[in-house]
């Protein structure tokens, strides 16, 4: 009999041991998918941060251009009002042409990624060669740059829009009709010539 109860508690306690050691495994089990989640989190936050810096940096290039535009076409009209002074909020249509050939050319250019760029060319026939890249076009986070945060924010519709319905409430019906064909014909012409040329580039790669 004491032989019995011995056998059994040696059992009871294996089987403690075992399950003791099945939660364990479940345990760590779980906190390496915990850890894997974080790591995963903080990546993607990391990606978030980076691509709004990009976009933050690039919107306040644009609108810094913008405003030196405009600040330059301001003094120079100031200068001599009598041969410039119908020129006045012109330069707005000029920027959003300008805006719209940029952001053409970033939107036809091809995405490569940061490795394909920082990776070193694998035709080594003369030196020469090896100074043409291989590949053409910009990163994602280059395209976020300089579409959405430059172009977005050195081109301008509200200051447009704003223009239009002050030439009208002057009385410029003409001049308003003028500046529209500029900004939207001009502008889509623009951003045409600004695709074709990109693709140009490409096609003779």
């Amino acid at each position: 009999t004491n032989i019995a109860t011995v056998m059994s508690h040696h059992i009871d306690e294996m089987n403690h041991r075992r399950r003791s050691g099945s939660s364990l495994r479940l345990i760590l089990a779980w906190l390496a998918t915990l850890i894997l989640s974080v790591k995963g989190q903080l990546s993607g936050s990391t990606m978030v941060v980076a691509d709004a810096a990009a976009i933050g940096v690039g919107a306040v290039c644009g609108a810094l251009c913008r405003h030196h535009v405009g600040q330059s076409v301001t003094k120079q009209i100031a200068k001599d009002p009598k041969r410039f002074g119908h020129l006045t909020g012109w330069h707005t249509a000029g920027i959003n042409v300008l805006g719209s050939f940029v952001l053409g050319g970033v939107f036809a250019s091809p995405v490569v990624s940061a490795a394909a760029e920082s990776a070193p060319s694998s035709t080594a026939a003369t030196s020469a060669a090896s100074k043409v890249p291989t590949s053409f076009g910009l990163t994602a986070r280059a395209k976020l740059l300089m579409g959405v945060g430059f172009c977005g924010s050195f081109t301008t519709f509200s200051t447009y829009s704003v223009d239009i319905v002050n030439m009208i409430g002057r009385g410029e019906a003409a001049r308003a009709l003028g500046y529209v064909a500029v900004n939207n014909v001009g502008g889509i012409s623009a951003a045409a010539a600004g695709m074709l040329l990109v693709r140009k580039l490409i096609a003779g790669k």
